[in-house]
């Protein structure tokens, strides 16, 4: 240790300042495994012999520090990739190393690191989703008193994945635990952007209803294309503020940016898709709901 590493033998003081002193062999003396063999150790007789009569010197690769888990000896070996997300990565290692590496008796293989959390943030998410999902539904209906008017909003949330994955698709973002946070919000969006809808086309129905403008299948079309394609401005100013709102982040560079845009990634896609179904499904679906009303009314 003290020939080839180094070993502290004193310290200097210099005013303030303290130094350590160090004593090695210089690097001339510890250049090569042949002249590392001369190295002299001392022995119980006081005499010096050269450390390679006694022992074989050689290089070896092996591990720079000996780690243990659980009282295991352990070894790391580090992954990264940029192809894939990390989940599906893994998947495709752990089929790999199954089919080409058999380990022998005492050894075990673990895969740890960000593949254990999205394995537990995926697990929780099977809860936190449903959960979600139950309490937007609860919240629409309280607020509509309608089963129907609620099953019409909840359909924005497929619909908005669909632009949600294509705009990830497009950023060339992967599956990750920020962007499962971006859909879960996009879930309320859609929500509060479909009960918009809706109101308008409340409305405008009501509003002939009241006129007696319902008299047959066309008045109710064109209550329903009064209330879908008349009002489209306050529509679209809606979904822009929200849109608006998220673009700059897109743009950011600044510290957590990364965390922030694959959270903003899906908000913004989503909110492309589900508003188009909002002006061009929602319509025909109230339209397929209310002719059913008038039929059963007239009938």
């Amino acid at each position: 240790m003290t020939a080839i590493g180094g070993e502290p033998i004193t310290q200097t003081i210099e005013g303030r300042e303290r130094y350590t002193v160090n004593i090695r062999y210089p690097r001339a003396l510890r250049e090569n495994v042949d002249q590392l063999k001369r190295i002299l150790i001392p022995t119980l007789t006081d005499s010096h012999i050269p450390i390679g009569e006694i022992a074989d010197l050689e290089y070896k690769t092996g591990p720079a520090m000996i780690r243990d888990e659980n009282g295991f000896l352990t070894g790391y070996v580090y992954l990264d990739t940029g192809e894939s997300d990390i989940g599906g990565f893994v998947e495709r290692a752990k089929s790999k190393v199954t089919e080409s590496v058999n380990l022998t008796k005492g050894y075990t293989l673990v895969w740890t690191g960000q593949y254990e959390n999205i394995i537990r943030v995926r697990e929780r998410m099977k809860l936190v989703i449903p959960i979600t999902l139950f309490i937007i539904f609860f919240l629409i209906y309280m607020n509509t008193k309608s089963y129907t008017k609620t099953l019409i909003v909840m359909c924005a949330v497929p619909f908005s994945l669909i632009g949600a994955v294509g705009f990830l698709y497009i950023l060339d973002y992967q599956m990750s635990i920020a962007v499962w946070v971006g859909m879960i919000a996009l879930m309320g969006l859609d929500a509060e952007t479909g009960v918009f809808m809706l109101l308008y086309l409340d409305l405008s129905y009501n509003a002939a209803k009241r006129k007696g403008l319902l008299k047959n299948d066309l008045e109710l079309k064109d209550a329903i294309l009064h209330g879908a394609v008349k009002r489209v401005r306050p529509k679209i100013m809606t979904v822009l503020c929200a849109m608006m709102g998220l673009l700059p982040i897109m743009w950011s560079t600044a510290t957590g940016s990364d965390m922030m845009k694959r959270i903003a990634a899906p908000m913004v896609g989503g909110l492309v898709t589900s508003f188009a179904l909002e002006l061009l499904v929602y319509p025909a679906i109230y339209y397929l709901w209310k002719r059913k009303e008038l039929e059963n009314y007239h009938g």
